[in-house]
């Protein structure tokens, strides 16, 4: 069954009758003319769809807990969806665990992961009811335990691993390979467990956790990490007499930025995961596990859009047309990052049929701010709305002030409705950090 993380556009992405591109029943040229440009817009219903997907798609398999990876895209409009779909937060710093506290969520239903949590950061979890603390090296396991000794709390805890799996995605996105930043190499986990045993009382060890990366297009990387995970848990429970009962399996479930892309689907996902789940429960004679997945991209990149207003354009003689707009890296980082790819339409031209080749620049002073390159668009004016598609995850999320820019806003649309959930920064906002000292004055 197709889900929405294999289309390019929302759900409810028509082309209306005064022939420009509609999403959730508004038009994105009016969109433009209400809140400016460049606009992150978000989809509603395509969120929605996509939870209802995982929700369905892991039915059978009852102790599934199912945590969105805010660092996708966190504001407290996205905690309140995913609260009401029924999904916790997979959490990654003081800042999105305090915008879910902030917007009343469940902190019961959260998991704080990372690979350099400060002391400030672990205090704030503990204080602020996160559930469990993902712990990813030595160095956290001894703060972590002295933070929860002083607060007389025993933390429940995971211990992530580095599965050693390698995945077919952007090296700057793997995470589950041997050299990595993240997590225990399993010749280190042995070590951890016996300083938990031996001398960190204050931490309850529950499962293991594992995330072998972003945007992945195959099955069997799921399959295999699974039995590597399921490995460790039979062995820990034969040498330690140590039962886990959690497992964390991360996310990293890919989606269709451009027609050469051939996500999965959610249904395709959870059917991999649960019969590996079964099939190494049983070779390795352990019951199965309560197990957790961290959807971030999945859930909301489809769901977004980014419209900018053309501006300027320049024909390079015997070589490029660029067209510049309004925004660019400071906005929509991933391009010049990964030297990702994006699908783009005209919002006010999307039936003209005679295309030519041009390159989309942002307006930074950086050579590397192209944001297209090279793809074909009918001819571009000045005042044209650009609409770049599946820039719902890491978008906003990646987003920075460089060259002084203002962050754009963002709006949420549904059944002809938009709101803002996201303000556009102010320039009175932008300097209300700024510090003069006095020996200057």
């Amino acid at each position: 069954m197709k889900t929405a993380n294999q289309d390019i556009k929302p759900v409810t992405t028509k082309i209306n009758e005064n022939g420009n591109i509609e999403i959730g029943g508004c038009d994105l040229t009016d969109l433009a003319n209400k809140y400016g440009t460049p606009l992150y817009i978000f989809d509603e219903a395509t969120i929605r769809a996509m939870a209802k997907s995982y929700k369905d798609a892991f039915k059978d398999y009852p102790k599934i807990n199912m945590m969105f990876a805010a660092k996708a895209f966190m504001t407290k409009a996205i905690c309140r969806i995913m609260q009401q779909e029924g999904f916790g937060l997979d959490l990654c710093s003081g800042g999105e665990i305090y915008t879910a506290k902030n917007a009343g969520f469940d902190m019961s239903n959260t998991l704080f992961n990372g690979n350099n949590k400060s002391f400030d950061e672990l205090n704030f979890a503990i204080e602020a009811g996160v559930k469990t603390i993902s712990v990813d090296n030595f160095f956290e396991l001894a703060l972590l335990n002295d933070i929860a000794k002083s607060h007389n709390k025993q933390v429940k805890i995971l211990l992530r691993i580095t599965p050693g799996i390698e995945c077919h995605t952007h090296e700057y996105i793997q995470t589950g390979h041997l050299d990595s930043k993240f997590g225990f190499d399993l010749t280190q986990l042995d070590e951890a467990v016996e300083l938990i045993i031996d001398e960190y009382k204050n931490l309850d060890f529950t499962g293991l956790h594992a995330h072998i990366g972003s945007q992945i297009f195959e099955k069997q990387v799921y399959y295999d990490e699974v039995g590597v995970i399921f490995k460790e848990l039979k062995r820990i429970k034969d040498k330690y007499s140590i039962t886990l009962t959690q497992v964390n399996l991360g996310g990293g479930l890919g989606i269709k930025y451009t027609k050469d892309d051939e996500p999965i689907s959610v249904y395709d996902f959870a059917k991999t995961l649960i019969e590996s789940i079964e099939k190494h429960s049983k070779e390795y004679e352990i019951e199965e596990p309560e197990i957790f997945i961290e959807p971030g991209r999945s859930m909301v990149g489809t769901s977004g859009v980014t419209i900018y207003t053309a501006g300027s354009s320049k024909k390079v003689p015997k070589g490029r047309k660029y067209q510049a707009v309004d925004g660019g890296m400071s906005d929509n980082a991933r391009p010049s990052l990964y030297q990702a790819k994006y699908t783009v339409e005209i919002a006010n031209k999307p039936e003209v049929k005679e295309l030519a080749k041009v390159t989309i620049a942002g307006k930074h002073c950086e050579s590397g701010d192209i944001l297209a390159k090279d793809i074909m668009l009918p001819e571009t004016e000045e005042g044209d709305i650009i609409c770049f598609y599946s820039t719902g995850a890491y978008g906003y999320s990646m987003s920075s002030n460089y060259n002084r820019v203002l962050k754009p806003a963002a709006v949420l649309v549904n059944n002809g409705k938009s709101d803002i959930i996201i303000n556009r920064l102010t320039y009175e906002q932008l300097c209300e950090s700024d510090i003069i000292p006095d020996r200057l004055n």
